[in-house]
């Protein structure tokens, strides 16, 4: 099927929408997330930082980045507005991209403002980074949707869904979002606390006198090798529900393939500490499995009898 204009530029705008987020990702692994300081929205006082050290080019060209983001997630929401008229799905989820990366802006500034960047750990910290993951996943939720949406005839039939689909489904957003808040834990708690070793990284994990994301960082892995084996079971019972719908099955094969491609690749990553490369390629994944979760889902919601 041949997409339109209009339908290219969500599914581009959803594209740097990821492209941030692994900018992002860099961002806080480099700990270079008060290379502005504590302002917002200038950079240490200046529209345009003189003279600035690395971490500062790093912080303000991911300021660059969202701004650009913000201004397309506008227009995409605009130009819904004006070519699709009511009642029309498409609208509320374009709405909806605007209305989360506005709150995603505002809990970028709430991070700089209250000092909790680079190597700070306060009391608030963790919440902050649990609230930026979940606002984070509905945003390319809501992104997801606007581009299915635009690339062809398709409407949700919410009111079709049995009670058993439901919470099955709900249960896979449910624990995705658990994976995803107990991944940012792991991530913040690896850069705040390095170790040499893996064997070290365990000694932390099961010590009475870590810190207590160092404790909880093992939630991580388990929940995930679950999650996962959840994910897979629910992509295949889909499947058997609907089994001539091609996209359907299109974004489930999209999603066992990033599930397994993600089994090694967060293996990998463990062994090899977290390497700032490596996590960018552990979040780019799970991005995409989220991403593919969301449109399968749609697609079995959308021709489902």
């Amino acid at each position: 099927m041949k997409l339109s204009k209009f339908a290219k530029f969500a599914w581009f705008t959803l594209a740097y929408n990821v492209l941030v987020i692994l900018w992002g990702v860099f961002l806080r692994a480099s700990k270079s997330g008060d290379g502005c300081g504590q302002h917002w929205l200038t950079c240490h006082g200046e529209v345009i930082p003189t003279a600035p050290q690395l971490k500062t080019v790093i912080e303000f060209s991911h300021r660059i980045m969202s701004g650009i983001d913000f201004f397309l997630v506008l227009i995409l929401m605009i130009v819904v507005l004006v070519k699709f008229k009511r009642p029309n799905q498409i609208r509320v989820f374009a709405i909806l991209s605007f209305l989360f990366i506005i709150t995603e802006a505002l809990i970028g500034a709430g991070l700089v403002l209250t000092g909790n960047t680079a190597e700070t750990l306060s009391d608030a910290r963790p919440f902050w980074a649990i609230g930026h993951l979940v606002n984070t996943f509905i945003l390319l939720a809501a992104l997801s949707m606007t581009a299915w949406l635009a690339s062809g005839e398709h409407v949700l039939k919410l009111d079709r869904v049995d009670r058993k689909t439901s919470i099955l489904l709900a249960l896979g957003v449910i624990g995705m979002l658990l994976i995803g808040s107990s991944g940012v834990l792991a991530a913040l708690s690896s850069m705040l606390f390095p170790v040499n070793s893996l064997i070290e990284g365990f000694r932390q994990d099961f010590s009475n006198t870590s810190h207590m994301l160092l404790r909880l960082r093992v939630t991580h892995p388990i929940l995930s090798v679950m999650m996962g084996g959840y994910l897979l079971f629910l992509g295949a019972w889909l499947k058997k529900q609907d089994s001539e719908n091609s996209t359907l099955s299109k974004f489930r094969n999209f999603l066992t393939a990033f599930i397994v491609l993600q089994f090694a690749f967060g293996a990998l990553t463990l062994i090899m500490l977290a390497p700032i490369l490596m996590q960018i390629g552990h979040l780019l994944l799970a991005d995409a499995i989220w991403i593919s979760y969301v449109l399968m889902s749609a697609s079995y919601l959308s021709q489902n009898e």
